[in-house]
């Protein structure tokens, strides 16, 4: 867990693993590692679905540096990259 996830049970969705399942707290933009703008990435993913309150599964993860990952938000499957990931905080 890192210092800017505010309670124990939060993390973010591109350190889970495998098998994770949870609800989507929030999303948070300005630190992921993402090619894209903060905005823009936060438009993507709500795009895809990826909103408060939305079930989230982990469903697949790569053969290479467990990238990327495929994840169920809601009825939907999507491929994401770990790095898109981390701006999902989870719980």
């Amino acid at each position: 867990m890192t210092g800017d996830q505010k309670s124990s049970g939060d993390i973010r969705l591109g350190l889970a693993d495998r098998g994770f399942s949870g609800k989507i707290l929030k999303l948070d933009t300005q630190v992921t590692g993402s090619s894209l703008s903060p905005e823009e990435l936060e438009q993507r993913l709500v795009e895809m679905g990826f909103v408060e309150g939305a079930r989230v599964e982990i469903l697949h993860e790569g053969a290479i540096r467990r990238d990327p990952i495929a994840v169920r938000v809601a009825n939907i499957t999507i491929a994401l990259r770990r790095s898109e990931a981390m701006a999902v905080i989870v719980e």
